[in-house]
């Protein structure tokens, strides 16, 4: 079957790969859509360290083909979207409803894949760029088969992360200010989690110009190209600022806008030695810095609750999706990702 894999060196799209059947707990599913995120592309530039070879993805939609013992809530045929957390839900965090603190779901990547009887690895638990992946039950979450699977696709990484960093752990409330410091697939989700969650103003900022209409229709009350300008419209500061983008000098501007009692909530991927700084007199109006995994996300709750929003017309998925491309047009699609082309590219088999 065809896949993306990354050897350490280069990424190949390749057309021997095979996985094996699912074991008791686990999920066969044939991939239908992926989207290309960043993170992928972190893996690659070294951004995040990952065991290699690696087949990539961790943002994808399929079919369920098959199921191993012990597995009910899905069944052959049915419609799932993928999460990356394979927590175990036994431990005291996914007891508390943390299943993205579980540290049985961190650092522990498996090896369903093969070349040539060689083991590869499987990236974020997922690995949504081959034909067919194995995951765990917990990971497959069943979706109404009226939503697209190129779309739905985009619910397992960008929506989980930008919606839920707003509606799970900063809990934007009505009325609030928010500022959104970058405007890619995370930035978008972060702008319609805090239109949803009825934040009054909404402030997006890009460096590109052209994403101004993109960022208005997802959310965003006002577009900015700098950071400059947002005092002119907040002038106290914002309740909650996020950080999108990643740079750790962002993450200082972040906390300089913030209000009394405002949070800076940090989304993008740093280098992971990569220092900040801030002044730490600053934080004593009762300012707060909050990292969040995966927007505190638990998948088999928020995914269908995204799925019902998307079908209300309240969640905008569709729209996320700029182009598709055939999976051997990987490299074309890394190129518009890197450009700044695309909301969200997504591969296709």
């Amino acid at each position: 079957m065809r896949g993306v894999v990354f050897d350490g060196k280069q990424v190949r799209v390749v057309d021997d790969l095979e996985v094996r059947a699912p074991g008791a707990g686990e999920v066969l599913v044939g991939i239908a859509a992926a989207g290309l995120c960043h993170s992928d592309l972190s893996v690659v530039d070294g951004t995040i360290p990952f065991p290699v070879p690696v087949v990539l993805g961790h943002e994808g939609a399929g079919v369920v083909e098959a199921v191993g013992p012990g597995v009910t809530h899905v069944a052959p045929g049915d419609h799932v979207a993928l999460s990356t957390l394979a927590n175990c839900g036994a431990c005291p965090d996914c007891d508390r409803g943390r299943p993205t603190m579980c540290r049985k779901a961190i650092g522990m990547p498996g090896q369903p894949f093969s070349r040539d009887g060689r083991p590869l690895y499987q990236f974020a638990s997922n690995s949504s760029f081959a034909e067919r992946t194995v995951v765990k039950a917990v990971q497959a979450v069943k979706i109404p088969e009226d939503i697209p699977l190129t779309s739905a696709a985009l619910m397992g990484c960008g929506v989980l992360t930008g919606v839920g960093a707003v509606l799970n752990r900063a809990k934007v409330g009505r009325g609030e200010t928010v500022v959104v410091i970058g405007t890619g697939g995370i930035g978008l989700n972060v702008l319609q989690g805090a239109r949803i969650a009825g934040a009054l103003t909404i402030v997006a900022v890009d460096t590109n110009p052209e994403k101004e209409t993109v960022a208005r229709q997802f959310g965003a009350s006002h577009f900015l190209t700098s950071t400059d300008g947002v005092r002119e419209i907040l002038p106290t500061g914002a309740d909650h600022v996020f950080e999108c983008v990643g740079h750790t000098g962002l993450v200082r501007t972040a906390i300089d806008l913030l209000d009394r009692h405002g949070q800076a909530i940090l989304l993008g991927m740093t280098a992971p030695k990569a220092e900040a700084g801030f002044l730490p007199a600053a934080m004593f109006l009762d300012k707060s810095i909050l990292g969040c995994r995966y927007g505190s996300s638990r998948p088999q709750r928020d995914i269908p609750l995204y799925a019902e929003l998307y079908r209300s017309g309240r969640l905008l998925l569709d729209e996320l999706v700029t182009t598709t491309y055939p999976v051997e047009e990987f490299a074309r699609a890394v190129e518009d990702a890197e450009a700044g082309k695309v909301a969200r590219g997504v591969l296709t088999f």
